[in-house]
């Protein structure tokens, strides 16, 4: 599992203990921390891992290089995921260099303490190891503001950061080639097919915001020829770059594919019923849909699928005038990451004044959504008499 190439090695660790990432996003099927060895006459550690797997990781580190010293410890980012164990690395390799850009070398103080034998480089600069080299481009907000990948020229391998990245921990081997989806009993054949939503959901969960950056990150690389994508989460891409730099670059770009992302919240069940009755309705015609209960679920897969479909309807009750928290919580999320290029529609019930779908329609005005109507605001019990979603539905379709 270890060996990828001659030249590159494995190192990282799968996590199947935490349950959620970030305090946050739920993790069904666990998540992986990649770490990577670089060999040649000298030696290069790209990232590390998440503290908790400290004995592990060293472990791993010892079975590919033995007695070897590290002479480089390249720093993509600085998450504490992927930074955690930077200071066990210097004790175990006191010469190690520390290979970081200008905007890396605060935070590595500010974690842990280091202000010595640290490299800056900017981008395109280059180190050799011998008969490889590293080359390394900032790619600023890709997600954090220090963040910067490295390419490998003799391997052709893009050492990627976050930025390519899924959650699920990865098992019978790293590469695409023959990795699966840990735990997924229904995973499909293909590894892409197999942590597509996964990487999805990492993409809108956490990078979404960075649509623009994570564009001019992916033009700046274009002229590069990768036959190997190494990110920090999920499987080494290679048989299937296309298809992960394909969707990484609609996903920035907020394009959505043909269907209805329908999120609802409800307090007693009647902005529920409009919701499954609107579902009932696509499901007539024939339009792709997906259905989340913001109070049941992790708000997580209902951003995961608000980047995967073109229009997104919202349901909410009015709650002390205002939209119902868990909805209003959705709403706020996808204004803050800066989503475009959606058809949208709200609707929900009130009791005595309605003000829940006059908000959300000014939320997705501020976005740019091309709103489709009004919204359906109906008031005390659900009926379909009340809250008509059939021209709606004709609507999305």
């Amino acid at each position: 599992m270890s060996k990828i190439s001659e030249k590159i090695r494995y190192v990282g660790v799968n996590d199947l203990k935490k349950s959620i990432f970030e305090g946050m996003w739920p993790l069904p099927f666990g998540v992986s921390y990649n770490s990577y060895l670089v060999i040649s006459d000298k030696i290069a550690l790209i990232d590390t891992a998440e503290a908790d797997f400290a004995a592990q990781y060293m472990e791993n580190i010892r079975q590919e290089i033995g007695d070897r010293k590290v002479d480089y410890l390249i720093v993509n980012h600085m998450e504490p995921d992927h930074s955690s164990l930077m200071q066990m690395i210097r004790e175990a390799y006191p010469e190690v260099r520390i290979v970081g850009n200008a905007k890396t070398v605060p935070m590595i103080k500010g974690y842990y303490g280091i202000t010595d034998n640290i490299h800056i480089v900017k981008d395109g600069d280059c180190i050799s190891l011998g008969d490889v080299s590293l080359t390394f481009y900032m790619t600023p907000m890709v997600h954090w503001p220090e963040t910067m990948m490295t390419y490998c020229h003799e391997e052709k391998t893009l050492f990627a950061g976050d930025a390519f990245g899924s959650f699920g921990a990865v098992s019978g081997g790293i590469t695409d080639s023959d990795a699966s989806l840990y735990g997924c009993t229904d995973a499909a054949s293909d590894t892409f097919d197999a942590f597509r939503d996964e990487m999805c959901r990492y993409y809108s969960n956490i990078v979404g915001k960075y649509g623009q950056t994570v564009q001019a990150a992916l033009k700046k690389l274009s002229g590069l020829e990768i036959s190997r994508i190494c990110s920090t989460h999920g499987p080494v891409w290679e048989k299937n770059i296309q298809e992960v730099v394909s969707c990484y670059d609609r996903l920035s770009r907020y394009e959505g594919e043909k269907g209805v992302c329908i999120v609802y919240a409800s307090m007693y069940g009647n902005t529920a019923k409009a919701a499954k009755s609107l579902a009932a309705e696509l499901e007539k015609r024939g339009v792709p849909h997906v259905l989340h209960n913001l109070c049941t679920e992790n708000v997580s897969y209902a951003y995961r699928d608000a980047f995967k479909y073109d229009a997104l309807v919202v349901g909410a009750p009015t709650y002390n005038n205002d939209i119902f928290p868990p909805a209003y919580n959705f709403m706020y999320g996808i204004s803050a990451r800066l989503m475009k290029n959606r058809r949208f529609a709200a609707f929900g019930s009130f009791t005595w004044a309605g003000a829940s779908v006059k908000l959300m329609n000014e939320m997705a005005s501020t976005l740019g959504f091309d709103l489709l109507s009004e919204g359906l605001s109906f008031p005390q019990a659900y009926t379909p008499e009340k809250c008509d979603m059939s021209a709606l539905a004709d609507k999305l379709a």
